[in-house]
């Protein structure tokens, strides 16, 4: 019986490795991307998926964005996806 619970410790070590060293950190990265997307606003200056450079114009229907990439170049971004970075930090410094 010991022996058979023995064999499951070191499995479970790894479970709980990877949990605070892979899964834990990803669930908190996602957790902020969220957060970041739902308070994008017009005049942020985003980086989308692609690594463009844009200015938000205006947020259709809360899930996509127009973003100006150059003068009088305009295109639509889905949010949660299409966003990657925000670069400018309107937040509070502390």
């Amino acid at each position: 019986m010991d022996q058979g619970i023995g064999q499951f410790i070191p499995l479970i070590l790894i479970f709980v490795i990877f949990y605070f060293f892979l899964i834990r950190p990803q669930q908190k990265k996602v957790k902020e991307h969220k957060i970041m997307v739902e308070n994008l606003k017009r005049g942020d200056k985003v980086v989308t998926s692609a690594g463009i450079i844009g200015t938000i114009e205006r947020i259709i229907d809360n899930e996509k964005a127009e973003v100006l990439i150059a003068e009088n170049v305009k295109v639509e971004v889905i949010k949660s996806t299409g966003i990657q970075a925000l670069m400018n930090a309107t937040e509070a410094k502390k």
